[in-house]
């Protein structure tokens, strides 16, 4: 005799939910799970919402900003992560997720205690110590950069570069940025530049050294946490800038460098000060040169017009003055010429544009000498007496500027161009 089945019980929807997340509950938690991020996003809220998948399967995953904010790096898709959560039945949609606690890169623990380890032990030998970091030059004469030639990093560098640094010399050392081979390589490279700038070749002086790759997972920026590599850094005779991933990424390399740059950009404009910014200041030394040759012509030809006020005889006070002024003249252009000569020696090291401005600023100033002096030969007055003209004097050397000073039978003397002639007084006519 057949007899019927027994009829299931009959849940309410949201009762067979809490029921099967009390058996996730029991059975699974807490779990780890390893797969790839795809989908992820972060909501105003701060909690973050992705999808853990491998070939066979994916998973619902929801990060809360409380957990999210412990987070050193920001994930993305494609990345291999491994969480650690609970798993959980969405109630309201009836969807299982993955609660995440904790994320981090796939492989990162291990790759990360061996960083401490290295990191603790180059410190304790003062690789680190911050009064071994030597200060950047304000203006490098060449820039070595240590890269792979296809890396978007060379790139970034090298238009930053040209916008900052046009006539700066840069020299290119290749060196793989990624894999087994990279440290050993990247040594290799940076050993060429060393060399260049141990030879300080006049052609091709190296000031400053960038070594820079961009950013990626842990396992990509692994070599440069060589330590032979961080020996090989410490070692270098100019100043090395280390710019290695993204802002959040930290390698040994950053700690020995000289200067840890957040991105191979930053890298390149930390290595001087924009072109617009030294032009700026050669043109303000310009016109502090120019006020100061004004200033100095001004004082002279004040001293000029006291001195030809105390002009005595013309035929000897202006010549004894004309010598005088000659003198100061040469004074003058010597001074300028010596003042000129060390401030384009100085100028023309930091840009080589100053010496066609510095010419162009002498030359004025001599011009405006030149015509000062023509100014002082119009005022002398032999000039005057060569015309014809004479400059009179009684029998005391007084000066006769009026007929009312002679009287008939006077003596006088006059003063011409080329001599002296004695005088007397006929008779005098008043014009």
């Amino acid at each position: 005799m057949l007899t019927a089945a027994p009829a299931p019980s009959v849940w309410e929807v949201g009762a067979l939910c809490r029921a099967v997340a009390g058996v996730l509950e029991r059975q699974f938690n807490p779990v780890a799970v390893r797969g790839e991020v795809s989908g992820f996003s972060r909501a105003a809220s701060g909690h973050c919402y992705f999808q853990l998948k491998d070939a066979q399967g994916q998973l619902r995953c929801a990060m809360f900003r409380r957990a999210a904010a412990l987070l050193d790096f920001s994930p993305r898709d494609g990345d291999q992560v491994e969480v650690r959560g609970r798993l959980a039945v969405y109630e309201p949609r009836g969807d299982l997720q993955l609660v995440v606690e904790s994320l981090q890169r796939a492989g990162q623990g291990a790759l990360f205690e061996q960083f401490l380890r290295l990191k603790a032990r180059l410190e304790a030998e003062s690789l680190f110590d911050p009064a071994r970091k030597r200060p950047l030059p304000l203006l490098p004469r060449g820039i070595g950069l240590v890269t792979s030639p296809g890396a978007a990093a060379l790139h970034d560098v090298a238009t930053a570069l040209r916008r900052r640094l046009p006539h700066v010399p840069v020299l290119l050392a290749p060196a793989l940025v990624q894999g087994a081979e990279a440290p050993v390589d990247l040594v290799r490279a940076l050993e060429r530049l060393y060399a260049v700038a141990r030879a300080g070749d006049a052609a091709m002086p190296l000031d400053l050294i960038l070594l820079v790759r961009g950013g990626g997972a842990i396992e990509d920026l692994w070599a440069f946490n060589d330590e032979a590599l961080a020996r090989c850094i410490a070692r270098s005779p100019v100043p090395l800038v280390s710019g290695v991933g993204h802002e959040t990424d930290f390698t040994i390399a950053d700690f020995v460098a000289d200067l840890r740059a957040p991105t191979p950009t930053a890298a390149a404009e930390l290595a001087a000060q924009p072109r617009e910014v030294w032009l700026g200041a050669l043109e303000r030394m310009a016109d502090r040169l120019r006020d100061a040759a004004g200033r100095q012509l001004d004082a002279r030809a004040q001293r000029l017009d006291q001195a030809a006020a105390r002009l005595g005889r013309p035929s000897q006070a202006a010549g004894r003055q004309r010598l005088a002024l000659e003198r100061l003249a040469q004074q003058l252009q010597h001074g300028l010429r010596t003042q000129l000569a060390q401030q384009h020696h100085a100028l023309a090291l930091r840009q080589p544009r100053l010496a066609q401005a510095l010419q162009l600023r002498v030359q004025r100033a001599h011009e405006q000498l030149a015509h000062a002096q023509r100014v002082l030969e119009l005022l002398d007055p032999r000039v005057a007496l060569q015309r014809g003209y004479a400059w009179l004097s009684d029998a005391r050397g007084q000066a006769i500027s009026s007929v009312a000073q002679l009287q008939p039978d006077d003596a006088v003397r006059a003063v011409l161009a080329d001599g002296e002639a004695d005088l007397r007084v006929l008779q005098r006519r008043r014009v």
